[in-house]
Protein backbone atom coordinates (compact mmCIF):
# COMPACT_ATOMS: atom_id res chain seq x y z
CA UNK A 1 0.00 0.00 0.00
CA UNK A 2 1.79 3.58 -0.63
CA UNK A 3 2.58 5.95 2.24
CA UNK A 4 3.32 9.27 2.39
CA UNK A 5 6.90 10.42 2.52
CA UNK A 6 7.86 11.92 5.70
CA UNK A 7 10.05 14.69 7.22
CA UNK A 8 10.52 15.86 10.36
CA UNK A 9 11.64 20.02 10.88
CA UNK A 10 11.73 22.02 13.90
CA UNK A 11 9.95 25.88 13.78
CA UNK A 12 13.36 28.04 13.48
CA UNK A 13 13.38 31.39 14.96
CA UNK A 14 12.84 32.73 11.16
CA UNK A 15 9.21 31.15 11.02
CA UNK A 16 7.52 32.61 13.32
CA UNK A 17 6.18 36.42 13.96
CA UNK A 18 5.99 39.31 16.90
CA UNK A 19 3.52 36.80 18.54
CA UNK A 20 6.02 33.60 18.49
CA UNK A 21 3.79 31.89 16.15
CA UNK A 22 4.62 30.52 13.20
CA UNK A 23 4.16 32.85 9.91
CA UNK A 24 1.77 31.30 7.41
CA UNK A 25 4.18 31.87 4.96
CA UNK A 26 6.95 29.46 6.01
CA UNK A 27 4.66 26.41 5.84
CA UNK A 28 5.47 26.79 1.79
CA UNK A 29 9.50 26.05 2.90
CA UNK A 30 8.39 23.10 4.87
CA UNK A 31 6.22 22.01 1.91
CA UNK A 32 9.57 22.53 -0.71
CA UNK A 33 11.77 20.44 1.83
CA UNK A 34 8.93 17.52 1.86
CA UNK A 35 8.84 18.05 -1.55
CA UNK A 36 12.40 18.21 -2.53
CA UNK A 37 13.01 15.12 -0.32
CA UNK A 38 9.95 13.10 -1.73
CA UNK A 39 11.51 13.62 -5.31
CA UNK A 40 14.57 12.44 -3.95
CA UNK A 41 13.39 9.12 -2.14
CA UNK A 42 11.68 8.30 -5.55
CA UNK A 43 15.39 8.51 -7.45
CA UNK A 44 14.74 12.05 -8.78
CA UNK A 45 17.13 14.56 -6.91
CA UNK A 46 15.99 17.47 -8.87
CA UNK A 47 19.31 19.22 -10.04
CA UNK A 48 19.86 15.72 -11.45
CA UNK A 49 16.24 15.92 -12.80
CA UNK A 50 15.42 19.15 -14.20
CA UNK A 51 19.07 19.06 -16.24
CA UNK A 52 18.32 15.43 -17.74
CA UNK A 53 14.91 16.66 -19.17
CA UNK A 54 15.28 20.00 -19.13
CA UNK A 55 12.25 20.40 -17.77
CA UNK A 56 11.04 22.88 -14.79
CA UNK A 57 8.09 22.08 -12.43
CA UNK A 58 7.00 26.09 -11.14
CA UNK A 59 3.61 26.36 -8.96
CA UNK A 60 0.46 27.11 -10.55
CA UNK A 61 -1.77 26.94 -7.50
CA UNK A 62 -0.54 26.73 -3.33
CA UNK A 63 -2.88 26.22 -1.18
CA UNK A 64 -2.87 26.01 2.79
CA UNK A 65 -5.41 25.58 5.39
CA UNK A 66 -4.28 26.13 9.34
CA UNK A 67 -5.51 24.30 12.36
CA UNK A 68 -3.59 24.30 15.60
CA UNK A 69 -0.13 26.74 15.91
CA UNK A 70 2.99 25.96 15.75
CA UNK A 71 5.85 28.33 17.54
CA UNK A 72 9.81 28.28 18.10
CA UNK A 73 11.09 24.82 18.00
CA UNK A 74 8.53 22.75 17.91
CA UNK A 75 9.00 19.79 15.80
CA UNK A 76 6.88 18.97 13.18
CA UNK A 77 6.56 16.14 10.99
CA UNK A 78 5.74 17.15 7.37
CA UNK A 79 3.83 14.71 5.06
CA UNK A 80 3.92 14.76 1.56
CA UNK A 81 2.40 12.33 -0.73
CA UNK A 82 0.53 12.59 -4.90
CA UNK A 83 -3.05 13.48 -4.86
CA UNK A 84 -3.08 13.35 -8.61
CA UNK A 85 -0.50 12.75 -11.66
CA UNK A 86 -1.88 14.54 -14.76
CA UNK A 87 -0.55 14.47 -18.05
CA UNK A 88 1.18 17.71 -17.89
CA UNK A 89 0.38 18.81 -14.15
CA UNK A 90 0.57 17.05 -10.46
CA UNK A 91 -0.63 17.64 -7.07
CA UNK A 92 1.17 17.29 -4.03
CA UNK A 93 -0.51 17.36 -0.96
CA UNK A 94 1.06 17.72 2.50
CA UNK A 95 -0.11 17.29 5.78
CA UNK A 96 1.62 18.87 9.01
CA UNK A 97 1.57 17.70 12.28
CA UNK A 98 2.95 18.53 15.60
CA UNK A 99 5.33 15.93 16.93
CA UNK A 100 3.84 15.34 20.56
CA UNK A 101 -0.12 14.78 19.27
CA UNK A 102 -2.07 13.22 16.40
CA UNK A 103 -3.99 15.99 15.48
CA UNK A 104 -3.38 17.85 11.81
CA UNK A 105 -2.04 21.29 12.31
CA UNK A 106 -1.75 21.97 8.89
CA UNK A 107 -2.69 20.83 5.57
CA UNK A 108 -1.71 21.97 1.68
CA UNK A 109 -1.70 21.47 -1.47
CA UNK A 110 0.48 22.49 -4.44
CA UNK A 111 -0.10 22.23 -8.49
CA UNK A 112 2.85 22.05 -10.16
CA UNK A 113 3.29 22.47 -13.98
CA UNK A 114 5.69 20.41 -16.15
CA UNK A 115 7.15 23.05 -18.78
CA UNK A 116 9.93 23.13 -20.93
CA UNK A 117 13.35 25.51 -19.43
CA UNK A 118 14.07 27.05 -22.76
CA UNK A 119 10.72 28.62 -23.30
CA UNK A 120 8.74 27.57 -20.43
CA UNK A 121 6.07 26.41 -22.85
CA UNK A 122 3.77 23.51 -21.33
CA UNK A 123 4.73 20.24 -22.00
CA UNK A 124 3.79 16.52 -20.62
CA UNK A 125 5.36 15.06 -17.62
CA UNK A 126 8.48 12.73 -18.73
CA UNK A 127 7.10 8.97 -18.28
CA UNK A 128 10.03 8.48 -15.42
CA UNK A 129 8.49 11.02 -13.18
CA UNK A 130 5.26 9.53 -13.21
CA UNK A 131 6.54 6.07 -12.42
CA UNK A 132 8.47 7.44 -9.62
CA UNK A 133 6.13 8.95 -8.23
CA UNK A 134 3.21 6.84 -9.03
CA UNK A 135 3.96 4.48 -5.51
CA UNK A 136 3.39 7.80 -3.40
CA UNK A 137 0.33 8.62 -4.89
CA UNK A 138 -3.23 8.02 -2.43
CA UNK A 139 -6.31 9.59 -1.39
CA UNK A 140 -6.20 12.00 1.74
CA UNK A 141 -7.91 9.99 3.90
CA UNK A 142 -5.70 6.97 3.06
CA UNK A 143 -2.82 8.65 3.73
CA UNK A 144 -4.06 10.31 7.57
CA UNK A 145 -5.17 6.89 8.29
CA UNK A 146 -1.39 6.09 7.36
CA UNK A 147 0.12 9.07 9.23
CA UNK A 148 -2.24 8.46 12.27
CA UNK A 149 -3.88 11.70 12.23
CA UNK A 150 -7.68 12.95 12.48
CA UNK A 151 -8.64 16.18 11.65
CA UNK A 152 -8.83 18.88 14.71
Amino acid sequence: MPAPYVIEEYVRWSDVDFAGIIFYGSYVRFFEIAETELFRAAGLPHREFFDRFDIWLPRKAVHAEFFRPARLDDRLRVATYVARLGTKSLTLNFDVVHDDGPKLSAAGWQVLVCVDRPRLKSRPLPGELVRALAPYTLAADAARVALGVTLP
